[in-house]
């Protein structure tokens, strides 16, 4: 098989639980770039908060690219360029934001620089956070606010303020409500969106059809990049998409179950450097 490029989740799959890239798993992404093999970060993660990851890999000197908001858009990491944009229209994201009222949830969304969340300084979901190994940050909306390398500012109401089209609504909750209380929060806009879990606490809209696999099919392919030249690592329900697409669809140690079930490989944890295992076994 014909490998010509490396597509990578980030949290759960990059990076450690420590929230950081090993060494070794650095060192093996960065030669395989140097045998001309791209990497493409692919992530729920904002773009804003994939570039610092991006230039630890020296993608950019590689010219790398980043599949960012689930697949809502790409960017290619050297020139900055968008290659690829898809949000929802100002109108189904203030229908989601209104919507999401009724529930024991945060909802967050992104502009330029800030993070917008309706309290700053809300705490109800700090023992999700202690769960989670996230309590450094204090709380989800910081630890996202971090993630994504956003400055927080607060708006009473998002569904007002969002008079500008939206790549992701992001949910967060505390898990058991989340799953029981998931299909009412997206089934009335089902025709107009694609809502999908990225961690047992967070859930995610973005505009119909969007998954990290479109992209990739929307783009790479003029680059002479297909499908069945890549490899593709991840955990979570929101990497399905890019493990069925990829030639080689390779599910961590650590994935959800049913990811495990539909992948090609599972190689180790993201603990025990599992992507650098699964390139020296195939590459």
């Amino acid at each position: 098989m014909d490998i010509k490029a490396i597509i990578l989740d980030i949290d759960g799959t990059l990076l450690t639980t420590g929230k950081v890239v090993s060494e070794k798993t650095k060192q093996a992404l960065i030669a395989t770039q140097e045998k001309g093999i791209k990497v493409i970060l692919a992530s729920g993660r904002p773009t804003t908060g994939m570039f610092e990851l991006a230039e630890q890999l020296e993608m950019t000197k590689y010219e790398g690219f980043l599949v960012s908001y689930n697949g809502a858009r790409v960017t290619d990491c050297l020139t900055k360029e968008v290659l690829f944009n898809q949000a929802m229209s100002v109108e189904t994201g203030r229908a989601i934001l209104e919507h999401l009222k009724k529930f024991n949830v945060v909802p967050m969304i992104d502009k330029e620089d800030y993070l917008y969340v309706n309290d700053v300084y809300n705490k109800d979901l700090q023992k999700v956070a202690a769960d989670f190994k996230l309590e450094e940050f204090g709380s989800i909306i910081e630890y996202e606010a971090r993630g994504g390398n956003f400055k927080l500012c607060e708006q009473e109401d998002l569904a007002a303020f969002a008079d500008f089209p939206i790549n992701k609504i992001l949910v967060a909750g505390e898990p058991d409500y989340m799953a029981e209380h998931a299909k009412a929060m997206h089934t009335p806009f089902d025709d107009v969106v694609t809502a999908t879990f990225s961690a047992p606490f967070y859930f995610e809209f973005t505009d119909k059809g969007i998954d990290k696999a479109k992209a990739l099919n929307t783009v790479f392919p003029d680059m002479g990049i297909h499908s069945y030249n890549m490899i593709a690592f991840g955990d979570g329900h929101n990497d399905r998409s890019i493990i069925e697409y990829a030639g080689i669809g390779v599910a961590m140690g650590n994935a959800v179950d049913d990811l495990k079930a539909i992948a090609d490989d599972v190689t180790l944890s993201c603990d025990e450097d599992g992507i650098a295992a699964g390139l020296e076994k195939y590459l």
